[in-house]
């Protein structure tokens, strides 16, 4: 396949795009006829470099049909995908017909590829990428729901009451979805975002039951998910929330501290997890988030016994050991290819964490899991 890089004039906001839209390794990110939808998310694609197909170009001037190359999607092909399918998802809730049907679908897309690999679903919400910050409202709720979809299972919640609480944190900020990554991403807002952003659950909700949303849990989970048992919260200072809302209410905060933005840096997993046991009173939620990303979660650079520098990929048997990929020597030189290490073994067992963004942008998380060479 022979890759043709793209500038921003070659793609057209709230357009279709005339061709598919790839990374720099070929693999489809957008296909021929979805739409790049704001300013933030052309941005967020440019920086990360994106191509298109000669091949598709050609065929296109030539009006004939494009063959593209079969190629095989990893998972992390598939949730590069679903955040773009998110966002034309929440884009078209006030133009494309049949919205609860949609997002139900999307949900349960969702939860299967989230089931297919819990491990690397974490990995993706513990290692977030700097350079797209303007796509956190995007990342944002997806991470929300797929942590929403761990902590229910892990508390023994039925399927159906789990798949509406993922639809909650899936669309908890569908009003300002662009607002979030502006912020993310430039760390600025005026007096105007600001009252958005304390009006959003209520905007969500008139728009989810424009849109012919009439599931009473999934609307209140919405609407109280800035709520606080006791009070404090917003939009209406209730004392008392619903179980939904304020099990979406707290993985909604822990994944916020633990996502970087343009003024502070992600809070570590450790300090994270601190805080919400301090602060959650012994409810099984946050009970159960703690125990779903345990010490060292999928994503955490970590130096072991061994000298070498390593990525963990999945967790162990106990919170303190688990599955690990070396990407250094002992003496600390990067290495091609990276081994896995499992830290219940002394000589591979976990002495820190490590901290090297350098390092940690230059690594393919495919690699890691031995997906690619």
């Amino acid at each position: 396949m022979d890759l043709l890089k793209l500038v921003s004039n070659q793609v057209k906001l709230g357009e279709p795009l005339p061709f598919g839209i790839r990374d720099e390794r070929g693999k489809l990110l957008l296909a021929r006829g979805q739409m790049v939808g704001s300013e933030l998310q052309l941005e967020a694609l440019l920086s990360r470099g994106i191509f298109v197909d000669l091949d598709e170009v050609k065929a296109l001037k030539e009006g004939r049909k494009y063959e593209a190359d079969r190629q095989k999607l990893t998972l992390f092909d598939l949730w590069e995908q679903i955040v773009w399918r998110l966002d034309r998802l929440l884009r078209g809730i006030g133009t494309e017909p049949g919205f609860p049907a949609r997002c139900d679908e999307f949900a349960g897309q969702l939860m299967a590829l989230v089931t297919r690999d819990p491990d690397i679903a974490i990995y993706l919400s513990v290692r977030q990428d700097e350079r797209r910050l303007s796509l956190y409202g995007l990342t944002h709720a997806l991470h929300t729901a797929l942590l929403c979809q761990l902590m229910a299972l892990r508390i023994g919640w039925a399927p159906e009451r789990t798949r509406t609480l993922v639809k909650a944190a899936l669309t908890m900020n569908l009003s300002i979805i662009d607002v979030q990554g502006r912020f993310a991403a430039l760390g600025r807002l005026g007096e105007a975002q600001r009252a958005q952003i304390r009006a959003h659950p209520e905007q969500a909700v008139e728009q989810l039951r424009a849109a012919g949303v009439d599931d009473e849990a999934w609307l209140e989970a919405v609407l109280q998910h800035h709520e606080h048992p006791g009070g404090g919260g917003y939009p209406a200072n209730l004392m008392q929330i619903g179980e939904l809302a304020d099990a979406l209410r707290l993985a909604d905060v822990f994944m916020a501290k633990i996502s970087p933005r343009v003024e502070r840096a992600a809070l570590s997993i450790q300090d994270a997890a601190r805080q919400m046991f301090s602060e959650a009173k012994g409810s099984p939620a946050a009970a159960a988030i703690i125990k779903e990303y345990g010490i060292y979660p999928p994503g955490n650079f970590v130096q072991l016994a061994s000298g070498e520098l390593a990525v963990v990929i999945r967790r162990g048997a106990t919170a303190h050991t688990p599955l690990a990929a070396a990407i250094t020597d002992r003496k600390g030189m990067p290495v091609v290819n990276t081994q896995r290490r499992d830290t219940a073994q002394p000589g591979y067992a976990i002495k820190a964490l490590a901290v090297d963004k350098a390092m940690m942008q230059r690594l393919l998380p495919e690699r890691l899991y031995g997906l690619v060479e």
